[in-house]
């Protein structure tokens, strides 16, 4: 095919044979090189005959069926055409292909093509054997068919005929229509011969039925041939009235002549002269004559009867010739029509001869098939007892599973009470500790324990990298430590600096004489390596929180909510008016901000960085105060802001990550922290941290009274979290022997410890046969889910990252 800038449309006709039908769309998918080609499938379904319908039964009449099985047949004939045109479709691939279906109605398919092709004005057309084989049902006749538009078709169309995925060519020569393929082999013939009166099955009915077939055979006669016959049945029943008297007359006519043989003429007997003795008298001679007269014209009567009696029988003998040339002429007409009606039926033998040839060999096709489809339906019989086998065993593992679930479900019940039980114990815990604190606080006296150069050095571990929290520079260094059992923060200060051991020692006595629940509390000193102990906060400074680069990642403390935001506010706001009112003379901090305010593990927040002051003034009170209102306004916003925020630019940018702030209470917050920043009261006078402790009191209670009547949905922050960054807080059984990391999907091997799937497997997969926690022979290397170890894990990950920071 030519290759064309436009949009090509090429016309492809199909018949019912799958394979066939993709035979040739691949010869015009591999022949059609134009990009913008659209293929068009022609499709005709076959109605060849609708007088019976195929049922799995067999054959049956259509009259046999009710008209609800007709539809479904109808339907299920209908979805099988469609899943056909479909697979065509997809086997176009990315070339546009439509479907156009050609209703046929009663007119013969290669003049509906013919006309198709002029109304639809196609200029190729591809056209497979098989689309007009079942359509016409002889192959003849489908050749003949496809001769007929060859030679019928407009000039601008472009015929291809295609069989078997080749192209082959309509050539017509010694008055015969051949089709040849490219190499020249004949593929088939078809003959022109005259139209026939009478196909195969009204011959059929001739033999079976002769009284049927000769009265059709009588009604498709013309006027003409209607005329003669009834002339020619008029001269039968005449001959059938006189045939016997034809015979008789013929009988007649035998005797008589043989009668006229025998006898003699009388006249001429009577006219000889008579012979009269000499010795008559003249009267005796005369009355001798009288009566020889008298006999001669007897004679002559009988004559004149006889020559009447020749006469009729002349005229019938006239009549009896003229009704046996009539006869002879129809019995002549007779045998002629005979013969041509041999001629007839020895050319419809022959015809049916060729049909029952292809009967047979579509019978023998179909039988083909059938077998096939035999063979396909033991095939599905075995994959169904199979399926129904897979689907016992199915069924017996889903008992199993079932079994398990329910084991599982009371082993989770079992957990849960045990959960209830933990939870109790750390409430005992907490109760406990917080009784502790309180007598330590209600202590009258602040003695701190001086403890020696090798207690802090066990404790920090040597000062290692590990443990320690936080780098000063040159200045100092906090590391993590454990003393007595206590968790604690050892500050070290370098050799370095220029740190006095009488600054040291003052430095240490006004630390230990402070003692305030929001203060980081001092536990003791070591005057030899110049270095204070205080109380450890596990969540680190405020800082951290507030300005992460990434807030909304998992990380050790999670976003603060507007309730934590206000109980930070009001707790460093009461810890810097115990600061400012202490007596005998009061304390400032001078460098309040998030860095120097510390979180324990329920969020409680406690002011460090105390220094020794040689001046208490109003200035520094003035710094803490507006420190105090950075402060303020950075946990509204989230941000590391300085400055006054106006109230109708606040609501803009509140910090949202810990939750949606209530407007009321974060314009109070926001007017404490303006007028923290100004350092003024309204009537003028000078702001003390003691009004600001009020005024932050009265937004604490109300901030509780919102959380408890229930109008915005918080988590209450002081709950007990699981600290990630502690190893020692995560049950041990919780870790991988091998990998030393919380265990995603737990499994036990055969020496009873629990292992991370893809650890075990690594250590199996590289050739060891040891147990990693006993070093003894593993029995066998098959691993089995430990599903309650996964519940414990999820369910502590859950409430780790459920519990804020």
């Amino acid at each position: 095919m030519e290759e064309s800038q436009k949009e090509e449309r090429v016309y492809v006709g199909i018949g019912e044979d799958v394979h066939d039908g993709f035979q040739s769309l691949e010869w015009v998918l591999r022949n059609c090189s134009s990009q913008s080609t659209t293929i068009l499938i022609l499709y005709a379904a076959n109605t060849i005959c609708r007088d019976y319908v195929y049922t799995p039964i067999g054959r049956l009449p259509s009259s046999s069926v009710n008209e609800e099985k007709l539809k479904d047949l109808d339907k299920y004939e209908e979805a099988k055409t469609d899943k056909i045109l479909a697979n065509y479709i997809a086997f176009c691939g990315k070339v546009k292909a439509e479907i156009l279906k050609i209703q046929r109605h009663d007119g013969s398919i290669e003049k509906i093509m013919v006309d198709l092709i002029s109304s639809l004005q196609i200029t190729k057309l591809v056209l497979s054997l098989t689309f007009m084989k079942p359509l016409l049902w002889k192959s003849r006749s489908a050749l003949r068919g496809l001769f007929h538009i060859h030679n019928q078709k407009p000039d601008f169309c472009e015929l291809f005929v295609v069989f078997g995925g080749k192209l082959v060519f309509l050539i017509e020569e010694n008055g015969e229509s051949v089709i040849k393929d490219e190499v020249g082999g004949v593929i088939g013939r078809a003959r022109e011969k005259k139209k026939k009166k009478h196909g195969f099955k009204v011959l059929l009915e001739r033999i079976m039925l002769p009284e049927i077939a000769d009265k059709e055979k009588r009604s498709c006669d013309s006027p003409s041939s209607s005329s003669s016959s009834s002339v020619s049945n008029g001269l039968a029943d005449q001959w059938e009235k006189n045939q016997s008297e034809i015979e008789l007359y013929l009988s007649q006519l035998s005797s008589s002549k043989t009668d006229c043989d025998a006898a003699n003429d009388p006249l001429e007997d009577c006219v000889k002269e008579p012979t009269m003795p000499e010795n008559m008298t003249t009267k005796e001679r005369i009355e001798a004559l009288k009566a020889k007269i008298r006999e001669v014209q007897q004679v002559v009567q009988l004559n004149k009867k006889e020559a009447k009696a020749i006469v009729e029988r002349q005229a019938k003998a006239e009549w009896a010739i003229r009704l046996c040339a009539s006869r002879a002429e129809d019995l002549e007409a007779c045998i002629n029509e005979e013969m041509a009606k041999r001629a007839h039926l020895e050319e419809e033998l022959d015809s049916a001869k060729e049909e029952l040839y292809e009967l047979q060999t579509e019978v023998e096709e179909k039988r083909a098939k059938l077998n096939s489809i035999l063979e396909l339906q033991r095939e599905l019989a075995s994959k169904v007892q199979l399926s129904s086998q897979e689907k016992s065993h199915a069924e017996i593992q889903l008992e199993r599973a079932v079994r398990t679930r329910t084991q599982m479900v009371q082993g989770i019940e079992n957990l849960r009470r045990q959960r209830d039980v933990l939870r109790r114990r750390i409430e005992f815990c907490k109760e406990k500790d917080a009784i502790g604190e309180a007598k330590r606080l209600g202590e009258p006296s602040f003695c701190c324990r001086q403890f020696s150069a090798a207690e802090i050095r066990a404790a920090t571990n040597e000062f290692s990298e590990r443990q320690r929290l936080k780098c000063g520079g040159n200045w100092t260094n906090v590391y993590k430590g454990c003393l007595n059992s206590e968790r604690v923060a050892i500050k070290l200060y370098h050799k370095s600096t220029s740190l006095s051991e009488e600054t040291f020692q003052h430095q240490v006595k006004l630390l230990s004489s402070i003692r305030h629940p929001h203060i980081v509390s001092m536990i003791g000193f070591c005057s030899e390596l110049k270095c204070i102990v205080f109380e450890y906060m596990r969540n680190g400074c405020l800082r951290d929180t507030l300005f992460s680069t990434n807030r909304n990642s998992k990380r050790r403390n999670e976003p603060l909510n507007w309730h934590a935001s206000i109980h930070i506010a009001a707790e460093v706001c009461a810890g810097l008016s115990f600061l400012h009112q202490a007596k005998p003379r009061p304390m400032f901090h001078g460098k309040l901000s998030p860095s120097s305010i510390l979180l324990d593990r329920n969020n409680v927040a406690k002011i460090h960085g105390l220094r020794p002051s040689p001046c208490y003034d109003v200035p520094s009170s003035r710094a803490d105060v507006r420190g105090f209102g950075n402060l303020v306004v950075q946990l509204l916003t989230g941000r590391n802001w300085a400055g006054l925020v106006e109230e109708a630019a606040l609501i803009g940018v509140l910090d949202q990550v810990g939750g949606e702030w209530p407007l009321d209470l974060a314009v109070e917050l926001g007017n404490i922290a303006r007028r923290c920043l100004s350092n003024q009261e309204n009537l003028g006078k000078e702001l003390t941290m003691a009004m600001v402790a009020r005024d932050m009191n009265k937004v604490k209670k109300k901030a509780d009274e919102v959380v408890a009547g229930g109008e915005c949905a918080q988590e209450d922050q002081s709950d007990v979290k699981v600290e990630e960054e502690d190893s020692e807080d995560v049950p041990s059984l919780f870790f991988c022997p091998i990998f030393q990391d919380i265990m995603k999907n737990p499994h036990i091997a055969a020496d009873g410890f629990s292992y991370e799937l893809e650890a075990i497997e690594e250590w199996l997969r590289t050739g060891c046969s040891m147990s990693p926690m006993t070093n003894l022979e593993l029995k066998h290397k098959l691993l089995t889910p430990n599903h309650n170890l996964r519940s414990l894990i999820h369910e502590w990950e859950n409430k780790r990252s459920a519990l804020p920071s």
